[in-house]
């Protein structure tokens, strides 16, 4: 696996010291159990994966990359070049600016684009409307280009998709900017149409089989379908493609739902022509940390907290996962922990954030599980562990705790 140059500043003492010798231990990545660090009196629990993947780190090598080697150039990132707000305000800090926000829309006009102009685009890729609007401005956008390769596999999976007749059903966020991206690369080759979950599933699934009417398919898809979709002789030879960061396990789920339904409609003989045997499109680092995650649901702790973005497709149903079992607290980094009695958390299913003044559990001995998503740094997790440390610990030098460490 290529290694990256990332900044100093993005590495920790801690987490990197601990994810080494779990390479060491475990080069070919076969054991999944979670590690243990002792500090004080408490035991924190991390998945044997969590944290940045190759994707990101591509990314920002290449960002910062960028800087080093344009002075006095004008360097924008596209929107967020990944759902990190350091990484992002770092970046921002050397002077990039950002093009347009996460939803799209425009904060810079293309037009005032140049070509001794430099333009990042984000780990998510973007959409080939954008790519063409860019490239008609001049601007250098392929030197930096950071799109993770592993969206380029499922673009290039539902190119072949579609130049076999298949239609593409898309597993993920309508308004995210990979699913924006890769809605407009498979919709150039095939019908396309994206489902969020499997409760949309089941509705498309109503419509395969014709349960639904036409006026009831639109009122749930019209602003998911690629344009001049044709209900319902579209629906008739599907493939299933994802977001590379939605959970594994319901991208499964939808799969085999809609070749259950294509069976029910067609027959078991003629399934293969109606849906295609595609391999699951989530990518390694996504799958390895969610399969890390649902280690943890095997053992006992007080407490989970999860660290990444708000906007963190991977981190939110790493949250998902681990609610089923622990009060889980999601924050964007130590800021976000007041005292011991009072957290900032951000809530997945209202999407908003709350005050929780039931945090730490008042006993001398605590487990509390840490990870974190894919966009966010080692040394993000490293400060959030130190607060908690000095929060349990309030008369014992951190530094000394700290040094204590045995891994």
């Amino acid at each position: 696996m290529k290694q990256f140059e990332v900044p100093a500043f993005y590495r920790s003492p801690i987490i990197s010291k601990l994810k080494e010798k779990r390479k060491l231990e475990d080069p070919r990545k076969k054991d999944f159990s979670p590690s243990q660090l002792f500090i004080g009196q408490i035991t924190f629990i991390l998945p044997r994966h969590f944290g940045f993947c190759y994707g990101v780190e591509n990314a920002i090598e290449k960002s910062y990359r960028a800087i080093s080697e344009n002075p006095g150039k004008r360097i924008f990132l596209l929107s967020q070049m990944i759902h990190n707000p350091d990484v992002n305000e770092d970046l921002q800090s050397y002077g990039l600016s950002f093009l347009q926000d996460t939803q799209g829309n425009q904060l810079i006009p293309f037009e005032s684009l140049s070509s001794e102009d430099i333009v990042i685009i984000p780990a998510f890729g973007t959409t080939l409307e954008i790519e063409e609007k860019l490239r008609k401005s001049g601007a250098n956008i392929d030197t930096y280009n950071t799109t993770c390769p592993f969206v380029e596999k499922v673009w290039n999976r539902s190119e072949k998709l579609g130049e076999n007749g298949h239609t593409l059903v898309i597993h993920g966020k309508h308004e995210h900017e990979e699913t924006r991206a890769t809605f407009s690369h498979s919709k150039k080759n095939a019908p396309s149409l994206v489902v969020r979950n499997i409760e949309e599933t089941k509705v498309l699934a109503d419509a395969i089989l014709g349960k639904i009417t036409n006026d009831q398919f639109w009122e749930h898809f019209k602003d998911k379908t690629s344009e001049g979709f044709q209900f319902p002789k579209d629906l008739n030879k599907i493939g299933v493609v994802n977001q590379t960061t939605m959970l594994a396990s319901e991208t499964q789920e939808i799969t085999d739902y809609l070749r259950a339904t294509m069976i029910e409609k067609y027959g078991e003989a003629e399934v293969r022509e109606h849906i295609a045997d595609t391999r699951d499109t989530l990518c390694y680092a996504t799958n390895d940390n969610q399969s890390a995650t649902y280690g943890l649901l095997d053992i006992s702790a007080d407490i989970a907290i999860v660290i990444g973005g708000y906007n963190s497709s991977n981190t939110s149903h790493l949250v998902e996962l681990l609610e089923r079992k622990f009060p889980t607290f999601y924050i964007k980094g130590p800021s976000e922990i007041v005292s011991v009695d009072n957290v900032s958390t951000f809530d997945i299913h209202q999407q908003e954030l709350r005050q929780v003044t039931s945090f730490l559990p008042r006993k001398e001995k605590i487990k509390i599980i840490i990870t974190s998503g894919a966009s966010c740094p080692d040394a993000l997790v490293d400060n959030v562990i130190k607060k908690l440390v000095a929060l349990h610990h309030p008369n014992e030098p951190i530094e000394k705790l700290i040094a204590e460490i045995n891994l």
